[in-house]
């Protein structure tokens, strides 16, 4: 409220988040990091590919924490799964980047 003699400038900036937003997760502590971290990793490189970075998340959790991972990478989407408990995390990335990595058997 201090700023408002710079006019309407404070309605228009855009926040974006650089930092991983965790929406949801029933996921155990070890598991959550390392999940969010091969996802960030993933996403970084290949900033260009969500096709690709959802396939090296799917495939690096099923050697960490065994098989029927699946991993959805992109932006403007919704979603209801199925999932095994204690296996489901939903995070933001680099703003409107979203990522959701489940497991069901």
């Amino acid at each position: 409220m201090a700023d408002e003699g710079e006019g309407g400038k404070e309605g228009e900036k855009k926040i974006l988040y650089v930092y991983p937003l965790v929406k949801h997760s029933d996921m155990n502590e070890e598991m959550r990091t390392e999940a969010i971290e091969l996802s960030i990793t993933a996403c970084e490189k290949y900033s260009s590919n969500y096709e690709q970075a959802a396939k090296i998340i799917k495939e690096t959790m099923d050697k960490k924490f065994g098989i029927f991972w699946h991993v959805v990478v992109g932006e403007g989407f919704g979603f209801e799964v199925s999932y095994e408990t204690e296996n489901i995390l939903y995070l933001f990335f680099a703003g409107n980047l979203a990522i959701v990595l489940w497991k069901c058997s």
